[in-house]
């Protein structure tokens, strides 16, 4: 048998042996990004930065496709039930894969088992902000005044078992007082009423907020994160104002479902990650109030556990109840 004839019989067998799915082309069509949120708010916003670029570095469309609902448990719960191969994955939170897990009596999902992490993000810092005509000025009189009435104030969140709902029931443990709680389907809706005068206060991510105090729309009283924020220079931390163990930050993360071959997930994470640190990218992210800190998946992992650990016992000390 002439070499030649031994290369191409050996070329045809190996034509014939099938190949892992991991090993297939990918990706085959658009990809979706599940946002758990409705559309207009910061984790909407990042997630489509990070869709055109994307899409670009693949080769195919990437679409942001919106599910809210039960504090970002249907969209999740949705992403962790599709197909394994990459094309569908979602940008979670401490709230979809940490605090449900303990807030809602059946999530629908595993936020360790279901999902793997693609990369890391980074966090939300959270702004204490009022109503433009609450007569307070600072946090220490907004607490006098939920003192002098209790739970006549009203607080706003992005949904049960979200960082501004868990941070503030924390801040209320923390200070004595109570407000009453008014859960909304994401920030968009919750910004609404907090303009429109419905809300009094609410503890928010400061990308979703940013604009409205910039504006005068609504005010800010307080930091909830240890150092002051540089687009917010003349807005003190909690703690400057006397407020101890009250911080709050909200992480967001990139994941798949875990079943999805390796080698899909490491495209994803290499794109991913490669996105998140494109100058452009990370410019129009951190104007947004959003604070980058991204993470490889060995690196975010046992970040994951830890965080889930801590909101736990945050939950725990705030009283916060399992629902629904």
């Amino acid at each position: 048998m002439t070499i030649t004839r031994r290369c191409t019989l050996g070329l045809l067998a190996g034509a014939l042996v099938p190949h892992p799915a991991g090993a297939q082309a990918f990706p085959t069509r658009p990809m979706t990004i599940v946002v758990p949120y409705p559309p207009g708010g910061p984790t909407d916003a990042i997630a489509r930065i990070v869709a055109q670029e994307l899409s670009v570095a693949l080769g195919h469309n990437v679409i942001v496709r919106n599910e809210p609902g039960a504090s970002g448990a249907v969209g999740t719960r949705a992403a962790a039930r599709a197909e394994p191969d990459g094309h569908t994955i979602v940008f979670g939170n401490n709230q979809t894969h940490g605090n449900n897990m303990f807030l809602l009596k059946e999530p629908g999902y595993d936020a360790v088992k279901d999902f793997a992490p693609l990369a890391g993000a980074g966090a939300f810092e959270h702004v204490f902000v009022v109503r433009k005509d609450l007569p307070v000025q600072t946090i220490n009189e907004l607490i006098e005044l939920a003192r002098r009435e209790p739970g006549k104030l009203n607080y706003g969140s992005t949904g049960l078992g979200s960082g501004s709902h868990l941070s503030t029931e924390l801040f209320m443990a923390r200070t004595g007082i109570r407000m009453t709680h008014v859960p909304f389907r994401g920030a968009a809706p919750l910004l609404q009423e907090l303009m429109g005068g419905r809300i009094d206060v609410s503890n928010s991510t400061l990308p979703s907020v940013l604009g409205q105090i910039q504006s005068g729309d609504i005010r800010a009283v307080a930091i909830a994160s240890p150092q002051r924020h540089p687009t917010l220079p003349d807005v003190p931390t909690l703690r400057e104002q006397g407020i101890a163990d009250a911080d709050a930050e909200s992480w967001a993360a990139f994941f798949a479902p875990a079943a999805t071959p390796s080698t899909i997930l490491d495209r994803l994470s290499r794109e991913i990650i490669a996105v998140l640190e494109k100058p452009a990218a990370r410019e129009a992210i951190t104007k947004m109030g959003f604070s980058l800190k991204v993470r490889e998946p060995a690196a975010f992992r046992p970040y994951l556990v830890e965080e889930i650990k801590t909101w736990g016992e945050i939950i725990k000390a705030a009283g916060v109840k399992a629902e629904g």
